[in-house]
């Protein structure tokens, strides 16, 4: 099983990632390890990037799940996953029981005010703005399954709704999978 916790910058991904991974026992991945040099620079220097941009590190991020895949392993990856159609790619060779998405949301105000205590190796917090208006909410009907789950508690309260939605679907929430 991939899960992959998805929404704009400064939702909790990682956060919430490392923390569900520890709890269920998954691997876990943070999609910006596979981010090119020029993207961080660009991203640091508040430059949006562009679907070219994109295109890239969404291929090497599928390619990384797809190992995942063969192996037998659940993992847990943490990638922003901007757009219905990064979804339906990262999601491609994939049956719908073998993927799915946990939206993390909260309002922008709130993610602005978190946003200023972060400290991101490349993610400048001036890119919120550009992530909320590329961002394409999941809506019915999913071609794939996207659990909307909100952050503006704590990220234990995320992790908690995350693994009451795994289990609610009959899904390993320990070890390999």
């Amino acid at each position: 099983m991939i899960l992959v916790l998805m929404g704009v910058s400064g939702v909790g991904k990682t956060t919430i990632g490392m923390l569900l991974a520890a709890r269920i026992k998954w691997k876990f991945e943070d999609a910006d390890d596979y981010h090119s040099e020029e993207n961080r620079r660009k991203m640091a220097a508040g430059v949006p990037l562009t679907d070219s941009d994109r295109g890239p590190w969404l291929s090497a991020l599928h390619e990384r799940m797809l190992e995942y895949r063969q192996k037998a392993e659940s993992a847990i990856f943490a990638c922003s996953a901007l757009k219905q159609e990064y979804r339906e790619f990262l999601a491609a060779g994939f049956p719908n029981n073998e993927i799915c998405f946990a939206y993390l949301h909260a309002p922008a105000a709130l993610l602005r005010e978190r946003m200023k205590t972060r400290r991101h190796p490349f993610m400048n917090s001036d890119l919120l703005d550009s992530q909320l208006a590329t961002l394409e909410v999941p809506s019915e009907p999913w071609s794939i399954e996207v659990w909307p789950i909100s952050v503006a508690g704590t990220p234990e309260e995320a992790v908690e709704e995350i693994i009451g939605r795994l289990r609610g679907e009959g899904l390993p929430t320990t070890g390999t999978g």
